[in-house]
């Protein structure tokens, strides 16, 4: 499900989880466990990539309706702590968004030191809202981090997916290169902050994502049992089986 490519001190992560690399409760566990164990491995930052073409469509929904309570709470839990691990990250993390970017894929990045996004006819947004699931409140706090609380407001409650140019446009992402050139942007940009004095970068990284990291460090049990109470809900089962079954008839 993961790629391991390796770039000198310069580790990528490529989701490879065909078709849509959808996040599923084992992906999200192995995204986990690679990112807290780079550091240990002797990796100074990672790149966090896709297939060309898609980054990663989100969370699995047509897997995910076939998991009971307690295992939805677990996911949530997970994704959660997946969350944690990105924006607490001692090294630097780049999303190169390798193509469309919905949902979970786009919370990914919103966590990471930069993004950059492949041009093309390629769409990334907050799409929770249109297919039934209110977005968590961690999530929104990432969000008006990078762009701003009336961006956040507009773009969450709608749901609007943006082209990577929009996206450049409101700071949702920082660049925009071919599909060809991201991953080797990506390393670039790692090399150029890794060529930097290391304690000073790390000690002001460090200051700067404080606030970020500050999301993570308070406790989210209760925000996480209205989340996963929220899934249950009538109104989300109706939308996300709706979802299921569209993207069943466009696989078939």
């Amino acid at each position: 499900m993961i790629k391991t490519l390796d770039h000198g001190a310069i580790r990528e992560l490529r989701l490879d989880r065909p078709p849509v690399n959808a996040l599923s409760p084992e992906l999200i566990g192995a995204l986990k466990k690679a990112i807290e164990f780079a550091p240990t491995d002797g990796v100074r930052a990672l790149v966090l990539s896709g297939t060309p073409g898609r980054f990663s469509g989100g969370l699995d929904v047509p897997l995910l309706l076939g998991l009971d309570r307690p295992a939805m709470a677990t996911l949530w839990r997970d994704f959660y702590a997946l969350l944690g691990a990105i924006a607490g990250s001692t090294i630097p993390i780049v999303a190169a968004i390798t193509g469309h970017a919905p949902a979970g894929g786009t919370v990914l990045a919103l966590y990471c030191d930069l993004r950059i996004m492949a041009s093309g006819d390629y769409k990334i947004g907050l799409n929770e809202v249109p297919v039934g699931i209110p977005i968590p409140p961690v999530i929104l706090a990432g969000a008006r981090r990078l762009i701003g609380p009336r961006l956040t407001e507009r773009l969450a409650v709608s749901g609007e997916l943006l082209s990577p140019q929009d996206a450049l446009r409101v700071g949702m992402i920082d660049e925009v290169v071919s599909v060809e050139k991201i991953v080797d942007r990506a390393v670039e940009w790692c090399q150029h902050l890794l060529a930097l004095p290391p304690e000073a970068m790390a000690s002001t990284r460090r200051m700067a994502r404080a606030d970020l990291v500050a999301i993570f460090e308070v406790d989210l049990e209760p925000e996480l049992q209205r989340v996963v109470e929220s899934w249950w809900s009538a109104e989300t089962q109706g939308s996300l089986r709706a979802l299921a079954e569209r993207l069943g008839k466009k696989a078939g």
